[in-house]
């Protein structure tokens, strides 16, 4: 049995998701090195050798790197498969046993740059701990919720409106929102405890995106909203200017996924976490107190 990590190296713990990772095993006591994927030149980093000098005095790894669209200095495939694979092919030739990977709930099915690119890394971690190279974990989260993230940022804007323009995809297929303290505490369960080869991270409710928002709104205080569902032509124009421009709320990337479920089995997450998620109904309370 691999021994717990106790120094780990967080890749990625500038973002959203590894800024909750970092505050979460440092509460627990463990030793952490932040690494944010600008700062340390991730996407340059495509061989092992680049990545062993940097492994040295460390027992695990998480990889919470990740990006909704390229840009001219930061490539999907670079950020998301071979920098990743690189990193982890070190990791198994370094020792370093326990390492986890940040991913998404939905890559599996979809074949976006997003979903593709996460998957492949996603693959090469499963491939290496099959062959008892490693203790590798993948956690794929479905939508995730908290303060100081992006899209959560986005959800509450809409909330606060009392007439919502969404893509009718948006009133159709199930998301199942999780918080992100808990996505958190299931990485470091999972570096303590050791886990699964994957980790589905969601909430206890699934439900539509307009209902999730219209929850968000009830807990502001605020009343029924009405939805306007923009129908199939106008969303995929507007998700092509999001292509291009960060202030647009979805991208061809983010309609895609929207077009099927993504849910999980939350009593299986919440064995992982030694607990039940935070509750739906406490989502904007929970994210204000522990910010």
């Amino acid at each position: 049995m691999t021994t717990p990590a106790r120094s780990i190296l967080v890749c990625g713990a500038s973002g959203f998701i590894g800024r909750r990772i970092v505050r979460t095993l440092r509460d627990a006591g463990l030793s952490v090195t932040e690494a944010s994927s600008a700062s340390h030149n991730f996407s340059q980093n495509l061989q092992p050798s680049d990545w062993l000098p940097r492994l040295q005095g460390f027992d695990a790894v998480v990889n919470a790197v990740g990006i909704l669209r390229d840009t001219r200095d930061r490539k999907l495939d670079a950020l998301h498969h071979r920098a990743p694979a690189a990193l982890f092919e070190a990791c198994a030739q370094s020792g370093v046993r326990r390492v986890v990977q940040i991913s998404a709930n939905g890559v599996a099915q979809f074949n976006t740059r997003y979903a593709t690119t996460k998957r492949a890394a996603d693959e090469v971690l499963l491939r290496l701990r099959a062959e008892g190279r490693l203790d590798g974990t993948v956690v794929r989260p479905s939508i995730v919720y908290g303060r100081g993230g992006a899209s959560s940022a986005l959800f509450m804007n809409l909330a606060r409106l009392p007439v919502m323009v969404l893509p009718a995809a948006a009133l159709k297929a199930r998301i199942q929102p999780v918080a992100v303290q808990d996505v958190a505490q299931a990485v470091l369960r999972v570096l303590l405890d050791g886990g699964p080869e994957l980790v589905t991270a969601v909430g206890a409710q699934a439900l539509s995106l307009s209902d999730f928002i219209a929850e968000l709104r009830r807990q502001l205080g605020h009343g029924k909203a009405m939805v306007v569902p923009l129908p199939e032509a106008p969303s995929r124009w507007s998700a092509r200017l999001g292509d291009h421009f960060s202030f647009q709320p979805w991208s061809t990337e983010s309609l895609a996924m929207l077009q099927a479920d993504n849910v999980g089995d939350a009593s299986a997450f919440a064995r992982v976490l030694g607990r039940s998620p935070v509750p739906l109904e406490r989502f904007v309370e929970a994210a204000w107190r522990s910010a």
